[in-house]
């Protein structure tokens, strides 16, 4: 990482793990200051003005989801939530209270520093859900006949992704995803029906940071699934007669069959 990232702020009530990330993120270029509970450090979040910002999850007053959704409140920080525990359950609260990622303790200190790295590298804020200015003209025959030489833009049975402006419409309508849902719905649609592996959709989330041969946990896997999950909830999918996402039992995911024009 480039030196002076800006702050990060530690929320950790473990003395040992609290002065590995501190030397971590020192390291990586930032300004850092912690906190060992999670009042303190909804504080220190709110007065140093953190960038970044690791919470562990079993603090000693207010566990890690109650202060994540207290910094989400007035802070668009980059969080990484850290636990010992890796249930789905765990991962989705995380996930759904505004976490960026989540890694599970013991962890590498070459891992969360790559995976800082990838995560400051892509658009912080939520996929916004206003349709951009030139959306009546990308309604039209001539746009719909651009969009085929726009690498930028896919679709597929009324889903109209745009990379370059990071938008997603469904028949026309926009659909708010966050950033991780976007990153992986733009891999599989770019796959054009090939199956995508877990490990493949992972490497998506996390950045290219990520070697052929770098060790993928069931953590990680778990979080594609969360995010998948809560993708297709936004879609509204038929689990009977997905529209866009097809589970490939054991392997992965990949794109549904695309649909003859006027069937939904």
């Amino acid at each position: 990482m480039d030196d002076d990232l800006g702050v990060a702020v530690v929320i950790e009530d473990d003395a040992d793990v609290r002065n590995l990330l501190e030397g971590v993120l020192s390291q990586a270029g930032f300004e850092v200051h912690t906190a060992c509970d999670g009042r303190a450090g909804v504080e220190v979040v709110r007065s140093k003005q953190a960038n970044v910002v690791t919470l562990d999850i079993g603090l000693p007053d207010i566990d890690g989801f109650e202060v994540l959704r207290r910094i989400r409140h007035f802070s668009n920080a980059y969080v990484v939530m850290l636990t010992g525990r890796t249930e789905e359950p765990d991962l989705l609260s995380a996930l759904n209270a505004g976490a960026d990622d989540y890694i599970a303790k013991p962890f590498r200190p070459r891992e969360l520093r790559a995976r800082v790295a990838a995560m400051m590298r892509r658009p912080r804020h939520e996929i916004n859900a206003q349709k951009p200015a030139s959306a009546a003209w990308a309604s039209t025959p001539a746009a719909a006949a651009t969009r085929t030489h726009d690498v930028a833009v896919l679709q597929h049975n009324g889903l109209v992704l745009n990379h370059r402006t990071r938008t997603v419409e469904v028949n026309g309508e926009p659909l708010a995803l966050t950033r991780s849902e976007f990153d992986l719905l733009h891999v599989l649609l770019k796959g054009g029906g090939a199956v995508c592996t877990r490990a493949d959709l992972v490497k998506a989330v996390r950045g290219d940071f990520y070697d052929e041969d770098t060790y993928i946990s069931e953590a990680d896997e778990r979080a594609v699934e969360v995010h998948i999950g809560n993708l297709r909830r936004k879609l509204k999918e038929d689990p009977l007669q997905p529209r866009w996402l097809q589970t490939v039992r054991g392997v992965g995911y990949r794109l549904a069959p695309a649909r003859p024009v006027g069937k939904t």
